[in-house]
């Protein structure tokens, strides 16, 4: 046969930049701050619930939308949390990690042709899914160092065709937290072209410095038009069990879920009532997490600058964002990949997360979500 193999959609996209630097890590033994997951486990609160919940039996499929627990615990947080009121019945859907849920959003969504704005550096899923929908990406930079929202490109992003706006704040890579004037202009013109907005908050939890994580949703007028999403990984530091859910007005949600039950059906099953239990835990298990990564943020910071790198602080999430160019560099990718081979530690290089072949190409994505000696280390590494 002739024919070529794989969905032409995905041809631009090829193997994802995580899993090349992991295993260029591997390969040179380098500290990986490449991928975003960290090295100590969650709540033991959380973790004893999952343990619990498979001696319990609860090994076999779980319901459709969830485990009951977790669709009312998941309504329960956004009350509690955003002042935001869902039916857990209807408007809740529990999904294999928010990169499901974003992917089953957009498919439920977009029809060919249709146009999506996002900001970029975005996370890499975002343009390989809307590209499997038929999607047209329309971006609007963010630019080093203090990646504000640009109001004029933002503006042109939009169009007649505009079916929906996908932001993600707490953003990934940059670690900006949307203040909400900027929040407040998307939503304006997400009603101007009567689009939905769709919010990846999966790191919510985790901003610093007293900064504010503002819920679309729970801005005046919005929660009719936006799909929320947000996961258990981040904020219970249990990357690997792929819980996430998708909330907002019960049509679109079961658009969603017509598009989820043929892509895992369902999953995560013990992991699902030990996730309800997580959310229902006292305000300072979550305070006390981000005050934790808050910590190891100054740690790298002040690693990375130390090494001559400048830094962007972030006011959330896992990463720190560096521009290589003070170093000598001019291209982020290849900087990256020489980076394990000249100081044994890996980094992610920001301009893959780009559209515009300018826009981040010096600038490198370090994680903080390790222990303190793995950052210590990895900043001796650099420095010497």
């Amino acid at each position: 046969m002739t024919r070529a193999l794989g969905n032409a959609a995905l041809t631009p996209f090829g193997t994802t930049i995580f899993a090349t630097m992991s295993a260029l890590a591997a390969e040179h033994d380098a500290i990986n701050l490449g991928q975003g997951f960290p090295d100590t486990d969650g709540p033991p609160e959380v973790l004893e619930a999952a343990v619990a919940a498979i001696r319990g039996g609860a090994n076999q499929y779980p319901p459709g939308p969830g485990v009951p627990e977790l669709l009312e615990a998941i309504a329960a947080h956004q009350a509690r949390f955003r002042g935001v009121s869902v039916d857990p019945r209807t408007e809740v859907l529990v999904t294999v990690g928010a990169t499901e849920a974003i992917a089953a959003t957009v498919l439920a969504l977009v029809a060919p042709g249709d146009e999506v704005v996002t900001f970029e550096p975005y996370y890499d899923s975002y343009a390989a899914t809307i590209a499997l929908a038929g999607g047209v990406r329309r971006t609007s930079v963010l630019r080093f160092p203090d990646f504000a929202v640009d109001e004029t490109s933002l503006r042109a992003a939009f169009s007649s065709r505009t079916r929906l706006v996908l932001l993600n704040t707490p953003h990934n890579p940059t670690g900006k937290v949307f203040t909400r004037a900027e929040l407040e202009l998307v939503c304006e013109l997400a009603r101007e072209h009567d689009v939905w907005v769709v919010t990846d908050e999966v790191y919510e939890h985790l901003v610093f410095d007293g900064a504010k994580h503002v819920s679309v949703a729970s801005l005046p007028g919005m929660a009719e038009r936006t799909l929320t999403i947000s996961s258990a990984g981040k904020t219970f530091s249990t990357t690997g069990w792929k819980v996430g859910w998708v909330s907002g007005p019960a049509a679109a949600v079961a658009a969603v879920r017509a598009v989820k039950q043929f892509l895992t059906y369902v999953g995560s099953g013990p992991f699902q009532p030990a996730v309800a239990v997580g959310l229902g835990l006292p305000e300072s298990v979550f305070t006390g997490l981000a005050r934790s990564l808050q910590g190891k943020r100054d740690r790298l910071v002040d690693g990375l600058r130390g090494a001559g790198l400048e830094v962007s602080v972030p006011a959330g999430g896992y990463f720190v964002v560096a521009d290589a160019a003070s170093l000598g560099a001019v291209d982020g990718l290849a900087f990256c990949h020489e980076l394990p081979v000249r100081s044994g530690v890996v980094g992610v290089p920001v301009s893959v997360f780009h559209d515009d072949p300018q826009a981040g190409r010096t600038l490198v994505r370090f994680a903080f979500c390790k222990r303190d000696e793995v950052l210590d280390e990895a900043c001796r590494r650099l420095s010497s």
